[in-house]
């Protein structure tokens, strides 16, 4: 893998981590549809920046380290913001902002996944660590749920009857996925030691 820092996919990475800011001052403005084509085009060059890095052979150290950090950023981000009463317009829709439970379930699974990573390679060195299938439908989901809980900012009809839906998907797959990884994590240490 290239230990090269200047590629076209780190620079979309880095493009990504800037937008996170800008994204942020919408929602306090309570500009919903304005954050939700930021939030979009993050996605967007998400997707391009590992089509580019694939395609023309551009993987890198920085990217592989970098790539994750702009996304867990972004979501937990999203997350936090969205459970402020402050940025919703009042009275508030219907149950808008995101319920503080659901908030605590993504972050815990992420400092669970990292403290665990951290401590895994402190001990035995380990370094292969990689997203398991239902960490891949997890952050899907939650990005999902991030750009339909701004749509519902936006357009406050009906939010009884997703939102609520919304937001146990989301605990559900949290709970679910830093379970399933602490397996996913031991099989691939295995694999490792063999």
């Amino acid at each position: 893998m290239s230990s090269r820092i200047v590629t076209v996919p780190n620079v979309l990475t880095v493009f990504r981590m800037v937008l996170i800011p800008v994204f942020v001052s919408l929602l306090f403005y309570q500009r919903f549809i304005l954050a939700l084509c930021v939030f979009v085009l993050a996605g967007v060059t998400d997707g391009l920046d590992g089509l580019l890095a694939r395609r023309f052979d551009q993987r890198s150290q920085l990217g592989t380290i970098l790539d994750p950090i702009a996304d867990k950023l972004m979501l937990v981000t999203s997350f936090v913001v969205l459970s402020m009463r402050s940025v919703f317009p009042q009275p508030l829709p219907p149950h808008l902002p995101v319920p503080f439970w659901v908030t605590v379930a993504v972050i815990s699974r992420d400092v669970f996944i990292l403290v665990g990573a951290a401590a895994i390679n402190i001990v035995t060195g380990f370094r292969g660590f990689r997203p398991s299938l239902l960490g891949k439908i997890n952050t899907t989901v939650q990005i999902a749920a991030i750009a339909a809980i701004i749509f519902a900012a936006s357009v406050p009809l009906g939010t009884g009857y997703y939102l609520p839906t919304i937001y146990t998907t989301v605990f559900v797959f949290a709970v679910l996925s830093g379970a399933h990884y602490v397996f996913f994590v031991s099989k691939l240490l295995n694999e490792d030691r063999r």
